[in-house]
């Protein structure tokens, strides 16, 4: 455990104590190699962190478009022996030295006003990123390849309770919005592809909005919007009625789950990754993240414009995801809506301070 004060503020500290106390790297054997793309991102580079501060022998290769990202996302990490960074872009194929034993494919655009500005490049990083990324997994015969999906390939779906991976609602093809959905949805077939036809032993996981430590204070997603209001004292300001259900999970319990696919993941499945016990409309967290700062005095307000549509805002919809299968695998999610948020204020105050 000595040196994790080297990678960033309190919250996230304790946030790689939990993953690594959790035990959930104990099947890891000492000498696996495990690569990582999108390393530099929210999740991968807390991925990293974690395996890095296992208390495993193990070598975590991270892919990382440049010196400068990888800098900025592990610092003094990079002296670490276990830890070796690979240049590189999912785009093109890739080559790394060595055996690889698994593989965690994180590398995607997150930001929805990214998906309608550069939808073409969107959809092929899905699919050229896959792809590759699966190729190199062929080559080197790995033991396990985990692929982050999205709980957005579920369209626009029927209402029910709850979605398991076998239900499926609508996406339009011909909006510009859907390059994400659709690239997740043609990715994940594309891994069942290579699955089926060349045995590679890939395992889908569908994220929900996951959110946490890490967070870069200038992050365009809605959680972290919401965060800056409390952190600044500024109302919440919604650019739609905000009747959109979803559940969500927090970073550390994302990895956990992530790492138990990759260890106990069945080959050609896919998984759904949430805390069931999250499910709450877009107003009302808005109302929930008030609440918190009582301080601040600060309110919702909607104000929707007349270019909504440039937002990249998906359609209004109830989507509580069932965790139910990844739970038979033995993971459990471990911390709820309102220590998510607080958490994510208090990491967000504590970066903006440094």
């Amino acid at each position: 455990m000595n040196g994790i004060e080297e990678v960033g503020n309190e919250i996230l500290q304790q946030d790689i104590q939990a993953v690594v106390r959790s035990g959930v790297t104990d099947g890891l054997r000492d000498g696996s190699t495990v690569f990582v793309t999108g390393a530099t991102g929210l999740i991968g580079s807390l991925l990293v962190k974690a395996l890095v501060y296992c208390d495993r022998e193990i070598t975590v290769v991270a892919l990382a478009r440049s010196m400068e990202k990888a800098q900025a996302a592990f610092g003094s990490l990079l002296k670490s022996e276990k830890l070796k960074i690979c240049l590189g872009d999912v785009n093109r194929p890739l080559q790394v030295e060595g055996p690889v034993d698994y593989i965690i494919h994180g590398a995607s655009p997150t930001s929805s006003k990214y998906f309608v500005e550069k939808p073409v490049e969107t959809i092929f990083t899905a699919l050229n990123g896959t792809r590759n990324v699966l190729e190199l997994a062929k080559e080197k015969q790995v033991k396990k390849a985990v692929y982050l999906s999205s709980l957005e390939v579920y369209g626009v779906p029927e209402q029910k309770q709850y979605i398991t991976e076998q239900d499926f609602g609508s996406i339009d093809p011909m909006q510009v919005r859907s390059s994400y959905s659709e690239g997740k949805r043609m990715a994940e077939c594309v891994c069942a592809s290579y699955a089926k036809e060349y045995g590679v032993p890939v395992v889908v996981a569908r994220l929900c909005q996951t959110f946490g430590a890490g967070v870069a204070y200038d992050d365009g997603r809605v959680f972290a919007q919401f965060a800056r209001c409390a952190i600044e004292g500024r109302d919440i300001v919604l650019h739609t009625q905000g009747n959109t259900v979803r559940t969500y999970c927090y970073t550390s319990d994302a990895i956990t789950a992530l790492l138990t696919l990759m260890l106990r993941g069945v080959p050609g499945e896919a998984y759904n990754v949430t805390n069931m016990q999250t499910a709450i409309s877009i107003r009302d967290m808005a109302e929930l993240v008030c609440s918190l700062v009582p301080e601040k005095n600060i309110q919702v307000r909607i104000e929707i414009p007349e270019d909504v549509a440039s937002f990249g805002y998906n359609p209004e919809m109830i989507i509580r995801l069932d965790s139910g299968k990844l739970q038979a695998l033995g993971w459990q999610s471990t911390v709820d809506l309102k220590d998510m948020f607080t958490n994510l204020i208090k990491s967000m105050t504590a970066d903006r301070t440094q």
